[in-house]
């Protein structure tokens, strides 16, 4: 892909590699190019996400133990790796109580920090599960977000556990109750392939129009 091209969600996805896994804000790379944020409570799914957004049963390792994961690990788009234009920031999951106290009060930092100072972060998606959404934890990601203005994804995973109405009566409950000036709303689901080409299609416009 050559520097003027404007990719198509498709050619971005579709091709999309793991990078690297990083202990440390410090540790993952050049603040250049154009990212978008994954963030999420641990067991919202956000792994399963991931995978269905790039078409890949396994890039985005999923573990049966919320929490375990305290690495922020980031995946190139487009088949580039090192140096990779276009790239997708999958956040350590938030929220899980046997998580030691120092270690979420460590993190809620880095995470203000990776939120207000990231030049090339272009957009953020914040998973929930639709079942428990709008949690203080993805209030606060959200808050985030709208301080530095940048588009938002809300989008609320395993939506095939519900039924369509009650899909629809949540997403319009919470965007009555939660609006997003900047972002929105979308139901989505990894297993049954529920928006995922809706939400490949906003991702993308953030990324191509940065970059």
């Amino acid at each position: 892909m050559t520097q003027d091209a404007a990719p198509s969600s498709r050619q971005l996805f579709d091709a999309a590699t793991f990078i690297k896994s990083a202990p440390r804000l410090a540790d993952i790379g050049a603040d250049a190019g154009a990212e978008v944020a994954f963030a999420g409570r641990s067991n919202a799914g956000k792994s399963t996400a991931l995978n269905a957004l790039v078409g890949q049963k396994a890039l985005a390792r999923t573990s049966r133990t919320p929490g375990r994961t305290q690495m922020i690990n980031l995946f190139g788009l487009g088949g580039e790796k090192e140096g990779a234009r276009y790239r997708l920031v999958d956040l350590p999951g938030y929220g899980f109580a046997k998580v030691p106290q120092a270690v979420r009060r460590q993190w809620g930092e880095a995470m203000a920090q990776y939120f207000a100072e990231r030049e090339s972060l272009v957009g953020v998606v914040v998973i929930m599960d639709i079942r428990h959404p709008a949690k203080e934890l993805d209030r606060q990601m959200l808050d985030y977000a709208a301080a530095r203005g940048l588009p938002v994804l809300a989008l609320l995973t395993k939506a095939d556990k519900l039924g369509f109405g009650k899909v629809k009566q949540t997403v319009a409950r919470l965007e009555r109750e939660h609006p997003l000036p900047n972002g929105q709303w979308m139901a989505f689901s990894g297993t049954k392939n529920t928006n995922v080409r809706e939400a490949r299609a906003v991702i993308a416009d953030w990324l191509t129009a940065a970059g």
